[in-house]
């Protein structure tokens, strides 16, 4: 049964293994999970998805692979022995409990009094203490109190027992698909990290304090260290105006990210492709450039470079001097992309248009020639590759 939903989560995308499936097996055999579908459902998400951007896969396959099922006694009935489940009943019963259920003749006179209601059974009941049937005190039924008796599936729960989560889909954002918010940008930028401790001593330092407080004979002897940043150095390259107008709200949220996930970053913006001079105020954007030879001399090349642009335009605006279409540019774009490339140890190109729109000629083409192949759809899961390669 394990095996096949093991299958059904592997058919829709969801990255488990064989260790998180055995996983699972042991924490059934702990019982961390017995009689209800839902504390199923939550104990196999928690083993085998180890990101949250697969839960919305996740549900969708649980979904589909336990259809119909309200209860997790209906999921192991044909599976499982009726040794075992006479062994697992016994593990879960008081000892009061078990006396009750010794008073009807045991487990085998209860289950055997269970099938021969069932046949005496010709229409619904309500409370009692004998029918199957719902709210009463009976051995079997619905809604029930009877600690030693046997749930029947009624389709609603008033106690809460079949609340179906799976079905309610509450984390469809995390899909690898969608189009980027911020705290999903925060949680890829996160990838590319690389710790330091710079400044004035304002953080304890525990481990130190300790050992210093030990070999200075007890007296307390304080240790205090830089807080910790993230020392990584982004360039940041944000194209504007023209086919980006579509972008803006994606844009927006990276750049707002960035700013809070990089204490070092430096940003510029440009239209359509990079050449002589970029800028960082759009409503200045003639009359205050920065020039690209600065930028190639000021930043060192550890400096992490990120373009955003979907690189759509003309050919030649990439090729030829003169091809921008806002200025006259002595020389073309490629080979000013070239010296960034030269400059620096790692450049990635972002694109916000699908990856299957990009096809590999025109403008897109000679892009990602440029960037040598590391452009990456502006989704989760291209941000998070790109991310992964500028961390290397």
């Amino acid at each position: 049964m394990l095996i096949g939903f093991f299958n059904t989560l592997r058919q829709a995308k969801v990255p488990v293994s064989i260790r998180e499936l055995l996983d699972l097996i042991n924490a059934l055999e702990q019982d961390l999970a017995f009689g209800s579908l839902d504390e199923f459902y939550l104990l196999a998400r928690t083993c085998l998805v180890k990101d949250e951007r697969h839960y919305d896969k996740f549900d969708k396959a649980f979904g589909a692979y336990f259809k119909g099922l309200e209860a997790l006694d209906d999921l192991f009935a044909e599976a499982l022995p009726e040794d075992w489940l006479k062994a697992q009943f016994e593990r879960q019963l008081t000892p009061e409990e078990m006396a009750q259920i010794e008073a009807m003749g045991g487990l085998e006179a209860l289950i055997e009094a269970f099938r021969k209601r069932l046949e005496e059974q010709e229409k619904r009941h309500e409370g009692g203490n004998r029918m199957i049937g719902t709210g009463g005190t009976s051995p079997f039924g619905a809604n029930g109190y009877n600690p030693e008796g046997f749930r029947i599936k009624q389709g609603r729960s008033r106690h809460k027992k079949a609340v179906k989560v799976w079905e309610q889909r509450q984390y469809k954002d995390y899909d690898d698909s969608i189009t980027l918010g911020i705290r999903n940008i925060k949680v890829a930028l996160r990838r590319l990290r690389k710790f330091a401790r710079q400044g004035a001593p304002e953080i304890l330092d525990m481990p130190d304090t300790i050992r210093s407080t030990a070999n200075n004979a007890g007296y307390l002897d304080l240790k205090m260290v830089p807080e910790r940043h993230n020392a990584v150095k982004v360039l940041l390259f944000l194209d504007v105006g023209g086919s980006m107008d579509p972008h803006i709200r994606v844009c927006e949220e990276l750049f707002s990210a960035a700013r809070a996930e990089f204490k070092h970053l430096e940003y510029f913006y440009f239209h359509n492709f990079i050449y002589e001079g970029v800028w960082k105020n759009n409503l200045r954007r003639h009359s205050e450039r920065v020039p690209t030879w600065e930028i190639l001399h000021k930043y060192t090349s550890d400096y992490k470079v990120i373009f955003v642009g979907d690189a759509s335009m003309a050919p030649y605006e990439i090729t030829h001097p003169g091809g921008s279409i806002e200025h006259w540019n002595e020389e073309a774009g490629a080979v000013w992309m070239q010296r960034i490339m030269d400059t620096f140890r790692r450049v990635v190109w972002l694109n916000p248009l699908p990856e299957n729109y990009w096809g590999e000629g025109g403008s897109l083409g000679l892009t990602r020639q440029l960037v040598q192949h590391h452009m990456y759809p502006l989704t989760l899961e291209g941000l998070e590759s790109a991310m992964k390669y500028l961390s290397k």
